[in-house]
């Protein structure tokens, strides 16, 4: 058992986050000092209707294991449709992983409050296992990266 934790590296996660809703959700988890994954990597966005699917394959390319949207919600201040859009985003993301030999598992999306903080890490966390597990399945990744 000691050796199979020795043998998990840590994944990396790059977190695409608002600006007003889920930023402040993310910083409570922190001040609150709840865990999630130290090597995850906060981006702030206005908005995430404007998330680019390439930018997540860009993401997974260049060696992070996973992508998460902590996604406004029905709560966005900018576009009266955001969850359509930030849903219809993710989606295309999903295909574009596909035509590029990218399992889809790899990215992830919830819609994360100013108040969410414990949301956020039980997200975070059980995506940090699942990518842990996608990892332990294609050996040529974890031995890549």
């Amino acid at each position: 058992m000691a050796n199979e934790a020795a043998d998990r590296r840590e994944v990396t996660i790059l977190v695409f986050s608002t600006e007003t809703i889920s930023d402040p959700g993310i910083d409570f988890a922190g001040s609150s000092h709840l865990h999630y994954s130290p090597s995850a990597l906060v981006i702030s966005v206005p908005c995430s209707s404007g998330i680019r699917p390439e930018w997540i394959l860009h993401a997974l390319e260049e060696g992070f294991d996973g992508v998460f949207i902590a996604a406004d919600g029905t709560d966005c201040a900018y576009v009266p449709d955001c969850t359509r859009r930030t849903g219809d985003l993710f989606g295309r993301a999903q295909t574009l992983l596909r035509e590029h030999g990218q399992d889809p598992r790899r990215v992830k999306m919830a819609a994360v409050c100013s108040v969410c903080a414990e949301s956020f890490v039980k997200h975070m966390n059980e995506f940090e296992n699942d990518l842990q597990a996608l990892n332990g399945k294609e050996g040529d990744r974890v031995a890549g990266s």
